[in-house]
């Protein structure tokens, strides 16, 4: 005990508790008891509790009992928040010293925070949900299901259709208050048992913030959230099962808040969050929120929540906006942006809450170093002493100073324990760091202003903010860092202590903005965590209170927009803060999940500010481990039901699901949250005419307009109805090539967003091959490209009609002695060359370009394919060189069938030695464009094309170039 608490034998009584007494967490305790049962040989006993054995009295008898242990704690460790309670002591303000000149501290590198990876939550397109799996939840005769009513006619609706199928509906109306709440659930449980929870408050839009008063806003949080502890804190031995269920409804937009707009209603937040970590503890649980736009109907709205409730178990943020259904992805994003940041100087106006934190206070050091501004420090510890010596031997003699505050404690009278004196020295390290900030302000030539307060005392803050409105008028930077932790299972948090956590947090900002109202405010940041994006272990009220601030933030786009709201979800720190200490590095270890180190986190909110114009939530951690794992092996896809037939007709689609199939789509293995929807198709040389008359020395290659094709269909697959307005940056990374002629497996991916009024896929086609004495096959990417996708097929457009050919005629069989293609791939009729553009005639009567030929495409591959040897032509007779594709700038197909075009097609190829690229398009005889393409480029392949047979062609062009 002495070598887990770091305390010597005699300062440890046999009395005290493991956890209130000696600071021994859950986890510290399974680590101990695991000692014990292997130096003692006492066997597991799944059934003991470690609740049982409080106390080191508790644990002998444990040993001499010889009881086994239940398994370690699966706690994911919250991000490093200083933890205090927030207490009634009023405001107090020190005068601010005169700033003196002085140079300021150089700045430290972001080189550090460069390296750590910088996500972006963003909308991700989900499968609709009859190609999902089913939850395994039903909703039939014998179930029962508490709703937790709106305001808007949902809860009648979804009642309604409840109760057709036979369901039990235990409704909860008119918001009870926590007393009344308790008692009704009590009254549901004694009548039977609950099989699952719709919780539907969140979608009643409580209004714009900023015209909430402090009682408002205090109700809508307790019917949102604070209920909802209440009653899964009531049902949490109920709702734990497979087969039992959580749904919760918000009216954020239909996007979670991720969209340009904002969050709408972005109480909703609080209510998404509690939902993230109700799934972290309940595993086995069925739990979604489920997201609406705000014109959804009641009707709408009911018969979605039922249905998302039987199907999809691989997404618990779901959302419904423009007719699509969405998830929540992560995407990695530079914080350069190519706008504007902050500029910090020394007229910058920084309040910072939590000031007295160790990692608060060296950010703030880090931003008065880049700014000499004048600093608001807002914590709840007064004001620190620099001449206190116990402030100067906490940083030189702690372990001395522990036994002096031991002795100190006796003297009192008290019983010393190891846990009160952690709580001295704590309060010593909070004294530390608050005075570190203000040195840090001073030596950097800034001005500070410090405040004992409590952010939850609406008076005491509006206090401070008239005095900052006094002397400045405005607020550059409000930094919410205030915040603090106690992880605990639902079934062991009580309303007092989820209260404590939550209002912090939710309380402090609603607060500090109510208090700023109109006064300018350029920027807010607001510390969240990964609890709060992913939900955690024990920590429903901070996630709660972490998702909240985060659709605050998003809020402000379209409440606020001349405030960039910032929140940031950190990981735990390491090297510094709460969560160096005890088990939390052990914990985020055995989760795969990496601290964050000081060197990277402190300057970061600088980064932030100045390197680009950052508004919304950033996910800052490097690996993410056990945070990232899908909730379903396919992301909750019923792969079965993604299976491509070669014998069915093109209007079957996939497997009677109406999605769009193609040659290019074999089947859809998978649509995880942090994965992106995989295509595999398996081709065949033997099989496929694109294959076997696309071959280069022997060995078929996958032709990069099939690659492009694949993009299109993959893209589109989702997406009935909607059109390929664009390929863009196409890049050819290396040939994807079918040795021996056998056949191989082609993945592709894609991950789609919105953009503006249409939708962005960003693409790969993979290889995967396996190769000698190596266990895992290798993995290549062979094409990246992006799909614009938009909801009306692109206009018709014309240009001056092409005319009768002019100059030397090159036939096809010149082209075909130097190109490799076969007959279905021999697009090119003839071609001519006019000194500033060469034009190439489509073929008649080509062989079919795939199997089964009644398949469609949608990018016309082997218009692009005339675009691509047009080129080829140009090259070999004016540079004498082959070239196989490497990039596309942007390739769009204007017609949606060039097969029924009158008459014969030609693609126009404009070279552009300088750039070296090509521009091109697809035209008839009377004008009509029917393909676009621009910035082709080509890489050459070394002795490619015999000497002797590019005479001929060459001859040819010369002779026209000069006749130009």
């Amino acid at each position: 005990m002495a070598e887990k608490t770091g305390y010597p034998k005699d300062m440890l009584d046999l009395d005290l508790d493991l956890e209130a007494d000696l600071g021994i967490d859950t986890v510290k305790q399974a680590e101990m008891f695991a000692a014990i049962r292997a130096a003692y040989n006492i066997p597991r006993d799944e059934n003991v509790k470690l609740r049982d054995f409080p106390t080191l009295a508790h644990v002998i008898k444990f040993a001499r009992r010889g009881p086994g242990l239940i398994g370690a704690s699966t706690l994911v460790p919250p991000a490093a928040q200083e933890k205090h309670e927030p207490t009634a002591e009023k405001p107090s303000a020190s005068p601010a010293p005169t700033p003196l000149k002085v140079a300021r501290p150089a700045l430290a590198s972001l080189d550090a925070a460069n390296r750590v990876p910088r996500r972006v939550p963003v909308p991700v397109l989900r499968p609709e949900l009859r190609m999902c799996k089913p939850t395994g939840v039903s909703l039939e005769r014998g179930r029962r299901v508490v709703v937790m009513a709106d305001k808007g006619g949902v809860a009648e609706a979804l009642a309604q259709s409840l109760q057709k199928a036979g369901v039990e509906v235990l409704r909860i109306e008119n918001a009870p208050d926590a007393e009344a709440l308790a008692n009704r659930l009590k009254e549901f449980l004694a009548a039977g048992p609950v099989h699952g929870v719709y919780w539907l408050p969140a979608l009643d839009n409580e209004g714009n913030l900023r015209d909430l008063d402090l009682a408002t806003w205090h109700e809508a949080v307790r019917v949102r959230v604070k209920s909802l502890h209440g009653t899964m804190r009531a049902l949490y031995e109920q709702i734990a099962q497979p087969g039992t269920f959580l749904v919760s409804a918000t009216r954020l937009g239909g996007q979670h808040g991720y969209d340009e707009a904002g969050a709408v209603a972005p109480l909703g937040g609080a209510v998404a969050g509690f939902s993230k970590a109700y799934k972290r503890e309940r595993p086995d649980v069925l739990v979604k929120a489920v997201d609406f736009e705000a014109q959804r109907n009641a009707e709408e709205v009911a018969g979605i929540l039922i249905e998302e409730t039987v199907r999809d178990p691989g997404a618990l943020e779901i959302g419904y906006k423009a007719g699509l259904r969405w998830t929540i992805g992560l995407e990695e994003q530079p914080a350069a942006d190519g706008q504007p940041g902050l500029t910090l100087d020394e007229n910058t106006v920084f309040l910072i809450t939590g000031a007295a934190g160790s990692i608060v206070s060296a950010i703030t050091a880090d931003l008065a170093a880049a700014s000499g501004g004048i600093f608001y420090l807002l914590d709840l510890v007064p004001e620190p002493d620099a001449n206190n010596p116990d402030l100067k031997r906490f940083a030189s003699d702690k372990e001395g100073l522990k036994r002096e505050l031991f002795a100190r404690i006796q003297a009192r009278g008290e019983r010393a324990t190891p846990a009160l004196v952690e709580k001295e020295l704590a309060a010593l390290e909070r004294a530390q760091a608050a005075r570190s900030a203000i040195d840090a302000v001073l030596a950097a030539g800034g001005t500070p202003h410090y405040f004992s307060v409590n952010l939850a005392d609406a008076d005491a803050v509006q206090r401070v903010i008239q005095q900052v409105r006094q002397r400045n008028g405005h607020i550059d930077v409000l930094l919410h860092a205030a915040g603090l932790d106690r992880s605990h299972s639902l079934a062991d948090k009580d309303a007092r202590e989820f209260d404590l956590v939550f209002d912090v947090k939710s309380d402090g900002f609603f607060n500090l903005l109510r208090a700023a109202g109109d006064m300018p405010l350029r920027a807010t940041v607001a510390f969240s965590s990964i609890a709060g994006r992913f939900g955690n272990v024990g920590q429903t009220d901070y996630s709660s209170a972490n998702d909240l601030l985060c659709k605050i933030t998003s809020s402000f786009r379209t409440t606020r927009p001349a405030t960039r709201g910032i929140a940031i979800d950190w990981t735990a720190w390491g090297g510094i803060g709460m969560a160096t200490r005890g088990s939390v590095p052990k914990v985020m270890e055995l989760a795969g999940i990496d601290m964050l180190p000081a060197e990277a986190g402190v300057p970061l909110i600088r980064r932030e500010l100045t390197a680009g114009g950052t508004r919304g939530e950033i996910v800052i951690g490097q690996r993410l481990g056990v945070l990232l794992n899908e909730f379903d092996p396919t992301g909750g896809l019923e792969v079965n039901r993604a299976e491509v037939s070669a014998e069915r007709s093109p209007a079957q689609g996939l497997a009677g699901c109406g999605v769009m199939c193609g040659v290019m789509i074999g089947k859809i293995a998978s649509a995880g949250l942090y994965s992106p929807l995989t295509i595999e198709t398996m081709l065949d040389p033997a099989i496929q005419p694109f294959l076997h008359d696309h071959q280069i020395d022997g060995t078929p290659v996958l032709p990069g307009v099939m690659g492009i094709e694949a993009f299109a269909e993959a893209a589109l697959c989702l997406l009935p109805g909607w059109h390929v307005e664009a390929i863009e940056d196409v890049n050819f990374l290396a040939p994807f090539k079918f040795y021996r002629n056998e056949p191989r497996p082609v993945t592709v991916e894609a991950v789609i967003h919105p953009h503006g009024d249409g939708l962005i896929a960003e693409c790969r086609l993979l290889g995967r091959r396996p190769l000698p004495n190596q266990t895992e096959p290798q993995v290549t990417a062979h094409f990246t490209a992006r799909a614009r996708l938009v909801k009306h097929a692109p206009a018709l457009l014309t240009v001056p009609a092409l005319g009768r050919p002019d100059g030397h005629i090159i036939e096809a069989a010149d082209i075909y002695r130097l190109y490799f293609h076969g007959p279905a791939y021999q697009v090119v009729e003839r071609a001519w060359w006019d000194g500033k553009r060469i034009v190439g005639l489509m073929a008649k009567g080509l062989p079919n370009n795939h199997h089964p030929s009644g398949l469609p495409t949608l990018m016309a591959p082997r218009l692009i394919e005339l675009c691509f040897q047009t080129a080829g032509v140009w090259e070999m007779g004016v540079e004498g060189r082959m070239g196989l594709p490497q990039h596309i700038d942007r390739v769009s197909l204007l017609v949606c069938d060039p097969e029924e075009a009158e008459g014969q097609l030609y693609a126009v190829v404009t070279p552009n030695p300088l750039e070296g690229s090509f521009d091109a398009e697809i035209v008839d005889a009377k004008g009509t464009r029917y393909l676009q393409l621009s910035g082709y480029r080509t890489v050459a392949v070394p002795g490619a094309v015999d000497a002797g047979r590019l005479e001929a062609l060459r001859a040819a062009m010369l002779l026209e170039t000069v006749a130009a």
